[in-house]
């Protein structure tokens, strides 16, 4: 599966064990914003998770947009406990890169955070973005509650509506709950990586389309 051609995603019973405790920590707080990674947050913040690609540019996207209170990477939507970046990477894990957005949305609405994702990267490529190709480089929604998930729903219908009139393909970005699919932290070295490394490498990129915000859900 591994040495295949076309990235496959594990079942269960093929992926790694993983582990029942993490390998490494996480850094306390964040480089660029101070405010704690992993918490506890303050009372009436909320949580989005997005993947879209190598979550070096992802985290950098959504640090830098009002109203995001923390970011931080990490791995979910698999089936190994507390991989490892190179298990993440051997396509045996199942998860997905993602980039974990902790936000008031008081100052910035849910909807105005999935019109940064979609604009960010190419939802239409499968298991890819760009030159990176893998499992772990999937487009992916992981919702925390029922008005995130219409929210997102409703946003994936009228994205592919005007990417569509643009002359792309499909979406194919899946929307999931986040229970039951644990975010698992990153290694330290991935956590704003490219404040870091301010030339280091970033891979993503839109497709230049403009997404519509706040539209309803589709009937």
């Amino acid at each position: 599966m591994f040495l295949s051609r076309t990235p496959v995603l594990p079942t269960p019973e093929q992926a790694l064990r993983g582990r029942p405790e993490p390998e490494f920590s996480v850094p306390e707080r964040h480089t660029v914003l101070g405010t704690p990674l992993l918490g506890p947050y303050p009372e009436g913040l909320e949580v989005a998770d997005f993947g879209l690609g190598c979550f070096w540019g992802a985290e950098r996207k959504f640090w830098r947009t009002e109203g995001v209170w923390t970011t931080l990477v990490g791995y979910q939507g698999g089936h190994t406990p507390n991989p490892v970046y190179e298990e993440v990477c051997s396509g045996l894990t199942g998860h997905a890169e993602v980039v974990r957005v902790v936000f008031d949305p008081a100052r910035v609405s849910y909807e105005s955070l999935l019109k940064v994702f979609w604009e960010a990267h190419d939802p239409t490529q499968g298991f890819r973005q760009g030159n990176d190709v893998g499992t772990q480089y999937r487009s992916a929604v992981y919702t925390h509650s029922p008005a995130q998930a219409a929210a997102a729903e409703a946003s994936r219908a009228a994205y592919q509506r005007v990417l569509t009139a643009a002359g792309h393909g499909e979406i194919t970005t899946g929307v999931l709950p986040a229970a039951g699919r644990p975010f698992y932290p990153a290694e330290g070295y991935h956590q704003q990586y490219l404040d870091k490394n301010p030339a280091g490498y970033c891979g993503i990129g839109g497709t230049g389309v403009s997404c519509p915000v706040g539209v309803a859900p589709a009937e």
